[in-house]
């Protein structure tokens, strides 16, 4: 019987029936490892989720004597009667010894589970538990610079734009998502100038359905976001939810004979859902970062830490090295990739960085002054969107 499905219905049935930023001592070197990966949405969502699934079966593949329990899908819509902690204690009496958690919302519950089972190793993707002083030794915090891609995003729909009227399919309201439609709106200002277009010109609207994909009941509905973008004008839509509905939208608009994009995000194989719209996607590929962190636990090498993994842009769609990548899509003309080409490199030897002032916030207060360059910190704590941004910078009361 298949291990996940297994579990899965172990965990059901039982349900039914009943400080600053610091290092932890290396855990002890293991012969082989049992690892859990608790996923928030489904494993072939062709997103977030999906993206950490391949990542569990690269590590699969390159290291001898792992093996690995999933459990998809934790979430209040479908599991809404499932805790992370009982998820947790299913994995380690299977015998888990680390354990990731890959959503920002599993945080708190990451910190609380970490302090009870701290023997078990705890990777808690997306968060910061330890950058802020807070986390238990057990635990780790990991993430992709997924800003470098999102800049791309940007810069991909500013050069296709002919309405320069460019849409943000936004999740819910956090640091995260703030810092990620700052990257896409800076990418575009960008390469709205790289293109001889006015700046001034770019309209860049982001809308935010609650939740990092669709919860009926809960969240806004994504297809009807979307098609309110392209009636408002938008010609391209840019996604920062988990899932696809911005590029199955754009596909089925285009099939009527409407002009129109999409950037889909995630998951590297995303434009297969509408080849003909898509301009590209910004993808993580956590197979490489999950395999030196599961190396260092074999080693017992591990240590505690919050690393944020910058691109390997010597080969930026390297699956064995790149933390992050930008898969350009069939959309893109033979002179956009040129143009994206030059914006990337760019990005790599520094000459172009987009977190330089002068750049306010979204209320008008400085954000960076004239010729200010931004901390990891700055950007990773993004308290407002930009000015010239328009949409929510925080989530009404």
């Amino acid at each position: 019987m298949n291990k996940r499905f297994f579990f899965s219905i172990l965990l059901l049935t039982a349900l039914v029936a009943a400080a600053a930023v610091g290092t932890a001592a290396p855990v002890a070197a293991q012969d082989g490892l049992t690892i859990g990966y608790i996923l928030v949405g489904p494993q072939n969502d062709k997103g977030w989720s999906q993206a950490h699934f391949e990542g569990a079966e690269y590590v699969e593949e390159k290291i001898p004597g792992v093996s690995k329990i999933v459990f998809d899908r934790l979430n209040v819509g479908d599991n809404p009667n499932i805790t992370l902690e009982q998820v947790v204690e299913n994995m380690i009496d299977q015998g888990a010894t680390l354990i990731f958690t890959t959503s920002d919302e599993f945080g708190p519950d990451t910190l609380a589970v970490a302090e009870k089972y701290p023997d078990v190793t705890f990777m808690h993707v997306s968060g910061d538990s330890v950058l802020r002083g807070v986390a238990p030794a057990n635990v780790g915090n990991v993430m992709g610079k997924m800003e470098y891609m999102k800049m791309v995003a940007g810069c991909a729909a500013a050069l296709k734009s002919e309405t320069n009227h460019i849409a943000y399919l936004g999740p819910l309201i956090n640091d995260e998502t703030r810092r990620l439609a700052v990257s896409v709106y800076l990418g575009a200002r960008h390469c709205m100038e790289m293109a001889g277009k006015d700046p001034a010109d770019l309209k860049f609207e982001v809308k935010w359905i609650g939740f990092w994909f669709n919860i009926p009941g809960v969240t806004l509905d994504p297809t009807e976001v979307a098609n309110g973008f392209f009636n408002g004008g938008a010609d391209v839509i840019i996604s920062g939810i988990d899932t696809t509905e911005g590029t199955v939208v754009a596909g089925q608009r285009a099939d009527r004979g409407e002009r129109v994009f999409a950037v889909p995000y995630d998951y590297r194989n995303a434009c297969e859902i509408a080849p003909d719209v898509c301009l590209g996607v910004p993808y993580f590929n956590w197979g490489p970062t999950y395999v030196g962190i599961v190396q260092s636990v074999l080693d017992g090498t591990w240590e505690q830490g919050w690393v944020w993994n910058d691109p390997d842009w010597a080969d930026l769609n390297n699956p064995d090295t790149s933390a992050v990548g930008f898969e350009y899509g069939p959309a893109l003309s033979d002179e956009e990739k040129a143009m994206l080409d030059e914006f990337i490199a760019g990005l790599a030897d520094g000459s172009i960085n987009l977190f330089t002032g002068p750049l306010n916030y979204q209320d008008g207060a400085p954000f960076l002054a004239e010729g200010e360059t931004a901390t990891d910190e700055q950007i990773w704590y993004m308290p407002q969107l930009l000015e010239g941004m328009e949409g929510d910078s925080t989530a009404a009361e």
